[in-house]
């Protein structure tokens, strides 16, 4: 009797958890034939383990500065964030190529938890580059990728020019991981997790969330359309963005001891009130570390300079392209 009150209990959960599940199964589906399509700027590049999703914005013709920008997200994003605040203006005088990470966006993962390390996708990202025949880039990387940015002028010196890094995480921090992060990135008990709870719950708080990214200023009204920003919603992206941000802490503490080997021209952008990556422990630390950088620090600026500081983000951005080799 035991056992079959014990079997009809777990039979019950399993259900619970399959029809939970269903919702953000359909909702995902729903945001990819919603999502932007892939336009003519749009290509896929095959690397190891997948393909990367990959937009190419060229100048108009006659008014290219030479140069070509690689633009990284950052975390819980997708390439349209910087494609839509910075990308489109930069390539008026530029060369942007911007790539979605692995496992977010229209990006193939390439791997399981491994690819959660800045070096494996920096690898993923310089065979794209290499596919594409695309040479040394003036790299921009924002928040997670501040991590990714330099590790690609460390591992792979032959692809990076120059680096802006806007609101960088570059260095381990005090304190551990969101619990809910640390849940989601768990090997099977994860996908649970991310269907029955983190999938319908993310539902719920997104444009809170996404407040707090922006704060102390607000986000655009079209933001969210503009963005695809709820892709970050579906189960797999989910998944992967909590993986990235539980395991860059220790990666972190490996790769800071290296930035003094950083010698391509470097501008640091942050801002006095980003309460999402401290520039105390981030963006000045670095600073120190590389020899001739430039720090610039948004006065009441947040997290997302590139959208409310833009003028001067794009400032600081072609003065490095001005700079590099």
């Amino acid at each position: 009797m035991r056992l079959s009150v014990v079997s009809g209990l777990l039979a019950a959960a399993f259900a619970l958890v399959g029809a939970l599940a269903v919702v953000p199964a359909v909702e995902a589906r729903r945001l990819e034939r919603d999502a932007a399509a892939p336009s003519e700027e749009s290509r896929y590049v095959a690397v190891r383990g997948g393909r990367l999703h990959v937009v190419i914005l060229e100048p108009p013709a006659g008014g290219s500065s030479g140069k070509t920008l690689l633009l990284l997200h950052g975390a819980s994003g997708n390439l349209r964030d910087l494609q839509e605040s910075i990308g489109r203006r930069l390539s008026q005088r530029h060369r942007v190529v911007l790539i979605d990470r692995p496992g977010h966006g229209f990006s193939d993962r390439l791997g399981g938890r491994e690819m959660a390390s800045p070096a494996l996708q920096g690898n993923a990202i310089a065979e794209a580059l290499d596919a594409l025949g695309i040479g040394r880039v003036v790299v921009v990387g924002h928040s997670w990728s501040g991590s990714l940015a330099t590790n690609l002028a460390l591992d792979h010196p032959a692809h990076v020019s120059g680096l802006v890094l806007l609101s960088p995480a570059t260095h381990p921090w005090i304190g551990g991981d969101a619990w809910y992060n640390t849940a989601a990135a768990a090997p099977v008990l994860g996908q649970v997790f991310v269907a029955a709870v983190a999938g319908p719950v993310g539902y719920l708080t997104f444009d809170t969330a996404l407040e707090s990214v922006f704060r102390p200023h607000q986000p655009p009204p079209d933001y969210v359309r503009r963005t695809n920003a709820r892709l970050l919603l579906r189960p797999a992206e989910f998944q992967a963005n909590a993986q990235d941000l539980t395991d860059l802490k220790p990666f972190l503490a490996r790769q800071s001891q290296r930035y003094g080997a950083i010698r391509v021209p470097t501008t640091i952008i942050t801002a006095d009130k980003d309460t999402i990556v401290s520039p105390d422990v981030h963006a000045r630390p670095i600073h120190r570390q590389i020899r001739g950088s430039k720090l610039v620090v948004i006065k009441d600026g947040g997290h997302m300079t590139h959208w409310t500081a833009t003028d001067r983000v794009i400032r600081e951005i072609d003065a490095v392209a001005a700079k590099a080799r």
